[in-house]
């Protein structure tokens, strides 16, 4: 939602996640369109960006000339009470149009704790909650994602869900809202279309029914030929548009990197595991088509480094020399590699050596288990010795620090596993090399929480007191060792549990818990269990039914009229073999007979030729004669103002790989360019004179950069002059000259005086909870007012620490902490020394 209110966007934290206006971000003239759909992601602009569905479906459906798709992501608290105090709805990034006024509303539902935030969002937006409250006035409400596997609790909010893969059915529904507004059709009729097309749920089509003691008995269809819903499936990944183009982020995301999708589905058959079973069949992206896409990418973005998106990217058919491939293309530009899914049992030490020519990027292995008997049962077949067999080679190519991840609460664990945690961290981290105090491993705990359409759906999840208990038998036997312990608070897993398994009741308790303030569940800084007890309470709903109950192996279950396409008689028998521990092999060796391919449409793609184009190696080596040192200036406003130092740097260092310019950097563990800004300038000050320092091998004319760099930045920030300063000695900023504006403030000029004609003028200053008294007069060359609401003010820039140009304005004239909004700063002039 694009802020361009200054006051607004000063009072919140982080205002580069609303203010719009990035690199590849699609604007169409609504107008001209036959169908607009707001995409939102129920969580933050940094969690969401880095989602790759959403940037996957903003690519297809803008590449409709018909249809115009748009961005939008949850509000946090701080301006979701802005937002209600000034009476303000909710816009898309791109367009600033409100919600309400978009044909389709879509949400994206990665997990059961974002449900909150829907809620939010439509009550911002002034969309009733419940569909049957809705008239035609309103969008098309509908969701999708793994979440929507089991769609129950949420149904009653959604006009239609969309289960399974989107690529194709959210085109097709697009083209039913089309026709429906052509042919001015009634929601109902829009809603009989929809329920033709491949995997799209109408909840209102189907109605629960209960036993007399609460127990959900069976899912009535109220039409004969919509007795079910099987997930939509895309047949080959590789048909459908990657974003190269995707829109480049200023805010610093959760995984703020170029991701492509490698390879969806994962054969290995995790009895834990829901991903593994709707993802099915597995479907890899050929290897030249991900070397294509990936260097189109990196040119169109500017991201320095490449992330291979797979369940199990390890698994890959071509993951070795795929992985040479892209380093012997890309490490000469430093744009390094992640493999951020990988089993233990699928890594090869060779790997590590190729990884590691840019820089050394995560890695995080996950045994699940701390045994070999446990991982039998969840059908995860490494052994201990594979997995301090790996951990040997990670610390033995130059790895610090790794991470493992565990889970408790599996079906079959006892005290003794919860042990063997323990020990198997204490193991691998006995394989680092050095001493000292610095950490060389993490080890992750979460509580395993049962998932629909899973051999382990049936299994009782673990109380909640039994979860600390047991998380703090891990913490306490790793205490004193350079083993850092991170768990998931448990308390999150048990609403994720509750709602995982759960029903159309659970809607209700979901809007009473949002009435008494529920937000951001998945935060744990924000998810308050007392407010969900008492909303189950008054809702009347029991959280035992849906966690600690063992189901029957023949009980039906409320999403059992969703087919993911694995079969449940697939799954009873995968459930019996986990607790006789056997293992179910790959199914890329053999078919399992799952049920999901019917081996005529339906089938894995796998690639095990390596195909691609012709190499384009970049020299690694230059000599020093080639580099030249070079001057921007430049001007920094409007929304650009609201960047961050570090977001305006990285959007800097993306510019210039997008524009083809070989930038210089620093030797080491983690290069970096060897760029300088001559200031850091507070978020929220606009400038017409900054200048950055950048070293780049080659002479390129001053021109000829300027225009290259121009066409690779946003418009509110622009280069006016480019100098090869190669042969110039070190400068250091001196003085800095600010235009202030105070937006209706009333100030006594009188303050001006006396704080001129001080000999000293001490200002506290916080700094990471720290105070100190700095002397503002000292800093201030001179200070006046160039009319009634406008000053002049020069500061100088002298050793020590330094006080933002807002501040000096407040302390003057005594203003107040929510005044300092309305002084408007504008930096007009630098003087370099």
């Amino acid at each position: 939602m694009p802020i361009k209110d200054h006051n607004l966007l000063l009072k919140i934290t982080h205002p580069s996640r609303y203010i719009g206006e990035e690199v590849n971000s699609v604007k169409k003239d609504i107008q001209g369109v036959d169908v607009s759909i707001a995409l939102i992601f129920p969580d933050i602009y940094e969690v969401g960006m880095s989602h790759q569905g959403l940037k996957i479906l903003y690519k297809i459906l803008n590449g409709f000339e018909w249809i115009a798709a748009e961005r939008v992501f949850s509000p946090w608290t701080d301006l979701e009470e802005e937002l209600r105090a000034g009476k303000i709805k909710p816009t898309s990034l791109e367009s600033y149009r409100p919600l309400n006024s978009f044909d389709i509303i879509g949400f994206s539902l990665q997990h059961e704790l974002c449900f909150s935030n829907i809620l939010t969002i439509l009550d911002l937006s002034g969309v009733p909650f419940l569909a049957l409250d809705r008239d035609e006035s309103f969008p098309l409400i509908i969701a999708g994602g793994p979440a929507c596997f089991n769609p129950e609790p949420i149904a009653d909010i959604f006009d239609a869900i969309l289960v399974g893969d989107g690529e194709e059915a959210t085109v097709e529904i697009c083209k039913a809202v089309r026709k429906a507004k052509k042919e001015g059709l009634k929601k109902s009729d829009l809603l009989m279309e929809l329920k033709r097309i491949e995997g799209v749920y109408i909840p209102s089509f189907f109605r629960p029914h209960y036993t007399h003691d609460g127990i959900f008995e069976h899912m009535e269809p109220l039409y004969g030929d919509y007795k079910e819903v099987h997930k939509s499936i895309v047949r080959d990944i590789d048909m459908y548009p990657f974003p190269d183009d995707q829109v480049v982020p200023f805010a610093s995301l959760v995984h703020d990197r170029l991701a492509i999708e490698i390879a969806r589905g994962c054969t290995r058959g995790c009895r834990f595991c829901q991903a593994g079973i709707i993802y099915r069949p597995v479907r890899e992206r050929g290897a030249g088509s991900i070397v294509k896409k990936l260097d189109q990418a990196l040119q169109k973005t500017g991201f320095e480094e490449v992330s291979l998106l797979s369940l199990s990217s390890g698994d890959y058919s071509c993951i070795a020399p795929l992985i040479k491939e892209l380093m012997d293309r890309n490490s000469g530009k430093k744009i390094a590699v992640s493999l951020p899914s990988l089993r233990i049992d699928s890594l090869d030490p060779s790997w590590l050596e190729e990884i590691k020519r840019v820089r050394k990027t995560g890695f995080t292995l996950a045994p699940e288990a701390g045994n070999d008997r446990l991982r039998r049962i969840i059908n995860k077949t490494l052994t201990d010795e594979d997995i301090m067999n790996m951990a040997r080679d990670l610390y033995g190519a130059g790895w610090n620090l790794i991470k493992l991840y565990f889970m408790i609460g599996l079906p079959g664990e006892s005290e003794e596993d919860v042990l063997d945690i323990i020990r198997l961290a204490k193991r691998v981290a006995g394989l680092a090399k050095g001493r000292g105090r610095r950490e060389i491993l993490n080890v992750s705990v979460s509580t395993f929480v049962p998932k629909s359409h899973t051999p382990f759906m049936w299994s009782p999840q673990i109380s909640l007191e039994e979860s600390v208990r047991r998380v703090n038998i891990i913490r306490d036997g790793l205490k004193g060792t350079r083993i850092h312990v991170k768990w998931n608070q448990p308390e999150l897993s048990w609403l994720e549990g509750i709602f995982s398994r759960g029903d159309r009741r659970l809607a209700m308790a979901l809007v009473v818990a949002w009435r008494l303030g529920a937000r951001f569940d998945a935060w744990a800084e924000h998810f308050k269990i007392d407010t969900w007890e008492e909303a189950f309470q008054r809702s009347g709903i029991d959280p035992e039914y849906y966690l600690h109950r063992e189901m029957s192996l023949e009980e039906i279950m409320p999403w059992d009229h969703i087919k993911s396409g694995v079969s449940k008689e697939y799954l009873v028998r995968e459930w019996k073999r986990a607790f006789e521990e056997k293992a179910t092999p790959d199914c890329r060796d053999k078919c399992l007979d799952c049920g999901v391919c019917d081996h005529r449409e339906i089938d894995p793609v796998i690639h095990k030729d390596f195909l691609v184009p012709p190499t384009e190696k970049i020299s690694e080596t230059y000599a020093e004669t080639d580099i030249r040192k070079y001057r921007m200036t430049f001007s920094k406003t409007g929304q650009a103002s609201y960047l961050s130092h570090l977001e305006l740097a990285r959007l800097f260092m993306r510019a210039f790989r997008r524009a083809g310019l070989n930038m210089v950097f620093s030797k080491g563990f983690h290069p970096m360019p060897r760029i300088s800004f001559s200031a850091a300038l507070p978020v929220g000050t606009g400038s017409i004179h900054e200048t950055l320092n950048i070293e780049l091998y080659g002479i390129i004319p001053p021109m000829i950069l300027k225009g290259a760099l121009n066409s690779q930045l946003p418009e509110d920030i622009r280069i006016t002059l480019v100098e090869d300063i190669s042969n110039l000695k070190k400068e250091a900023l001196i003085e800095s000259h600010y235009r202030i504006t105070l937006d209706g403030i009333e100030v006594d000029r009188a303050c001006l005086d006396v704080f001129i004609n001080s000999t000293s003028f001490p200002i506290t200053k916080t700094t990471r909870g720290a105070e100190r008294e700095v002397d503002a007069r000292c800093l201030v060359k001179s200070i006046g007012f160039a009319d009634p609401d406008t000053l002049n003010l020069v500061t100088s820039h002298v050793s020590g620490p330094e006080i933002k140009p807002a501040y000096i304005i407040k302390e003057i004239f005594g203003l107040r902490d929510d005044q300092i909004p309305f002084i408007n700063i504008l930096k007009t002039k630098q003087i370099l020394g």
